[in-house]
């Protein structure tokens, strides 16, 4: 189908920056001191990744939206439009046939007072 993107596409989309974060994550390791390696890396390995995160979503979409805008034709025939017909169901004041009419609404019977 045309409208759905593929794991090659997002992996070309993202070589660069798998790349990149792949290097970020490695450095971030390395420096971390013995003894010490989650407290020194876990924050910046989550940064990069969530970083990472970001940048797939914002490639993911754009190539789904380019694939809606391709499969979009501006000068394409639109094919049949349809036309509204009269109102056959409505009299010609609106009212729906058997309805209340606005008069009716205002027609209220007299208020009784309670005794108290």
């Amino acid at each position: 189908m045309e409208d759905k993107i593929t794991a090659a596409q997002l992996k070309a989309a993202l070589g660069a920056d798998l790349d990149s974060l792949l290097d970020e994550v490695a450095q971030t390791m390395n420096q971390a001191r013995p003894g010490k390696i989650i407290a020194d890396s876990e924050e910046g390995v989550r940064d990069a990744t969530a970083e990472f995160r970001r940048q797939l979503y914002e490639k993911a979409l754009a190539l789904r939206q380019q694939q809606d805008a391709s499969a979009f034709s501006p000068s394409g025939d639109p094919g049949p439009v349809a036309q509204q017909g009269p109102p056959s169901h409505q009299l010609p004041d609106d009212q729906r046939p058997g309805g209340i009419r606005p008069d009716d609404l205002l027609e209220s019977r007299p208020r009784q007072r309670r005794a108290r």
